[in-house]
């Protein structure tokens, strides 16, 4: 048994009344893709009539047209359009992770599973696609997205059988030091997920002619950034300050949003200029990506449960080539270490007293 909770937004009009917009969007997003208002009703298998009516009722409740018709150009969107569909997007990249957690957590109440793999991690990628293999092994898994830090507290607290959390690779891996408070070789081991490329999002074409960090202190660029807390916040923070560049010369340097999706998102509907994320987000929004930086994600766990056949085929999945295979399909993510141990000193740069 699994759940699945998903966001949705309605129209609330006047009287009170609310009208789910779901449909719509499925509807527009097709129009946008194939041009044709009836090509676009098959795909979302509504009658043509259907499909006009459904348009007629929302450009009435919105008091402007969702649809430009021209000769020689077919159907097109009208801006408005373009707003609802970009919205959507970005509430599912804002949302879906904390529903996710949502739906985990909703799952571990009512099946009262006895092997339960409870995961706290910071959301990525990766994460996600090492989840579908875990369900395809039918292995009951509790995911709980919080801050790397959060996920080496709650292991130390064994409210988790795993933790995940990343670490810049270079010279930089020294802001991991303050997860070593909650992680003593011996006592923990550590686990390589993947390898992943951290860098800035731009819009597609680069129309800003943005070429790195010192551009984001033109005054003509907005930004949108990851919340205070975060690991890809920090990384973001060392390369400015290895630059030498003031995040008080940055605009809407204060903003958050609350994952790498998101923040494509805010980008790709040009809410902003440019943004800082992994990869495989920009890639997944059509957007033009520069590398600026690489981090290992690693999983922490008590030692003495590798010995637990739970943990022994999480491991055997990690090291499979299905998973390998997976996450270097990510863009941006290399796989070819999935599974194997690593230790203290490679991870962190330093040997814990």
């Amino acid at each position: 048994m699994s759940f699945e909770i998903r966001p949705e937004w309605s129209l609330k009009r006047r009287k009170g009344e609310a009208v789910s917009l779901p449909l719509l969007l499925q509807l527009l997003t097709a129009i946008r893709d194939d041009g044709s208002i009836s090509r676009a009703a098959a795909n979302a298998k509504l009658s043509y009539r259907h499909a006009w009516g459904l348009l007629r009722d929302f450009e009435r409740e919105f008091s402007a047209p969702l649809l430009d018709k021209s000769r020689g150009r077919g159907t097109t969107l009208t801006p408005l359009a373009e707003k609802l569909i970009w919205a959507d997007k970005r509430l599912a990249a804002r949302l879906t992770p904390i529903l996710e957690s949502f739906a985990s957590e909703l799952e571990a109440i009512l099946t009262s599973e006895p092997s339960t793999l409870r995961i706290t991690a910071s959301h990525g990628f990766a994460v996600d696609a090492l989840i579908r293999q875990l369900n395809l092994h039918h292995i009951p898994v509790e995911i709980n997205y919080r801050s790397s830090l959060e996920g080496v507290a709650a292991l130390s607290h064994d409210e988790c059988e795993l933790a995940g959390f990343h670490v810049p690779v270079g010279e930089f891996r020294h802001a991991a030091e303050p997860y070593l408070k909650w992680l003593v070789p011996g006592e923990h081991t550590l686990i390589h997920l993947a390898c992943r490329t951290q860098g800035l999002f731009i819009a597609k074409g680069n129309p800003k002619n943005i070429q790195g960090l010192q551009d984001l202190q033109r005054a003509d660029l907005r930004f949108v950034n990851r919340q205070t807390g975060s690991g890809t916040k920090i990384l973001l923070e060392l390369l400015l300050a290895k630059a030498q560049i003031s995040t008080k010369k940055i605009t809407d340097y204060d903003s958050a949003e609350f994952t790498h999706s998101a923040v494509a998102a805010f980008v790709a509907s040009n809410m902003a200029d440019v943004g800082f994320g992994v990869e495989t987000a920009a890639r997944r929004f059509d957007l033009d990506f520069i590398p600026l930086a690489s981090e290992n994600y690693i999983f922490a766990c008590k030692s003495s449960a590798l010995k637990l056949s739970l943990l022994k085929s999480v491991s055997n999945i990690m090291q499979s080539v299905a998973f390998r295979h997976a996450v270097d399909a990510l863009a941006g993510y290399d796989g070819s270490q999935s599974g194997e141990l690593v230790s203290f000193e490679e991870t962190f740069a330093v040997k814990p007293e």
